[in-house]
């Protein structure tokens, strides 16, 4: 899991390693498929959007080779960063 301090707010368009295609970030700190993998983020191509789970993707920070575009961040993205961090301090 990326440091959380660190991670991409929602809104934000990334592309990732070996692919032609950017997505949008809509989600963080998710569960995917039937593994039940927590992944960083959830995203849609860009900039089509949501188009069905089936094109939903999960992946980590470490997967991004490139930020396009960083999303929307205020005080409201700051607290919520803030108690996030708390709740993942709290699973370990």
């Amino acid at each position: 899991m990326a440091d959380i301090e660190e991670m991409l707010p929602i809104g934000s368009i990334v592309l990732l390693k070996n692919a032609e295609k950017r997505l949008m970030i809509f989600g963080i700190l998710q569960s995917g498929g039937v593994s039940g993998k927590e992944y960083d983020y959830i995203g849609v191509p860009y900039p089509e959007g949501n188009l069905g789970s089936e094109y939903q993707y999960v992946f980590d920070q470490s997967d991004i080779s490139e930020v396009s575009y960083r999303g929307y961040e205020d005080t409201e993205h700051r607290e919520y960063r803030k108690a996030l961090n708390e709740y993942c301090k709290q699973r370990e």
